[in-house]
């Protein structure tokens, strides 16, 4: 045990050591990419969040840092992307302690805003496609991977082709604190879903889910409610 702590310790103090001058500028991004030669891959890296104020963005990800609004120990992956596209202002708003991990996509555009609460979670190769209206996600939400957000649709009427029909919406997306996603599911405009729902694996969200809800199928329907299978419950 002494022997495999000597050896874990220099490389411990190296990761300490340049994470302290981790940052987004060019001299920053090389600190981070010194920090984790040592650490381990993919979300073995997430203790890395917490040894620098900002949090941890890994060099490989693309972010549009003119959007980005960060809170304190973030965790953002390899090959995340931060897209804000041609003519948009609204901004990308990440809470303290959110993790994002690797292949996921955040496209802002005109209209569009991208809102993430404290200690978030979203698993990797998700896509959140924010225009016309915003997306806003709550505190500790679990998000599995696949799962796909848009909150807008196009317009697809007869006369004329569908490159030339202007995008619209039904309103924003909001999922409240504490809901949790299964593998793969969409969520279509202007939907909101409750606190503490529960949406399975597939599903289609194209209305809203009350609060503490299970939620299953395409489209999703409510079969059934946390609170009645919580033994604590009255």
């Amino acid at each position: 045990m002494s022997r495999l702590r000597e050896f874990i310790r220099p490389k411990w103090w190296w990761t300490v050591f340049w994470m302290r001058f981790a940052g987004t500028g060019r001299c920053g991004r090389l600190a981070t990419r010194l920090a984790t030669w040592f650490a381990p891959p993919y979300k073995g890296r997430r203790y890395l969040a917490r040894l620098h104020p900002r949090g941890f963005i890994s060099p490989a990800a693309e972010i549009d840092f003119a959007a980005l609004r960060s809170g304190a120990n973030v965790f953002i992956d390899d090959r995340v992307v931060v897209h804000r596209a041609e003519g948009a202002s609204g901004t990308f708003t990440l809470g303290d302690r959110a993790s994002l991990h690797r292949d996921t996509i955040f496209e802002i555009g005109p209209g569009g805003e991208i809102i993430i609460g404290d200690d978030t979670h979203i698993q990797p190769r998700c896509l959140f496609a924010s225009y016309e209206a915003p997306i806003r996600i709550g505190r500790e939400v679990q998000i599995a991977a696949q799962c796909c957000f848009y909150s807008y649709d196009h317009s697809f009427s007869p006369g004329r082709s569908i490159m030339e029909q202007p995008l619209k919406t039904k309103g924003g997306i909001v999922l409240e604190d504490g809901v949790w996603f299964g593998v793969g599911v969409i969520v279509l405009d202007g939907v909101r879903i409750g606190a503490g729902a529960v949406v399975g694996a597939g599903s289609v969200v194209t209305r809203d889910i009350p609060a503490n809800a299970l939620a299953v199928g395409a489209p999703a329907r409510v079969v059934g409610d946390r609170g009645a299978c919580d033994p604590a419950t009255p």
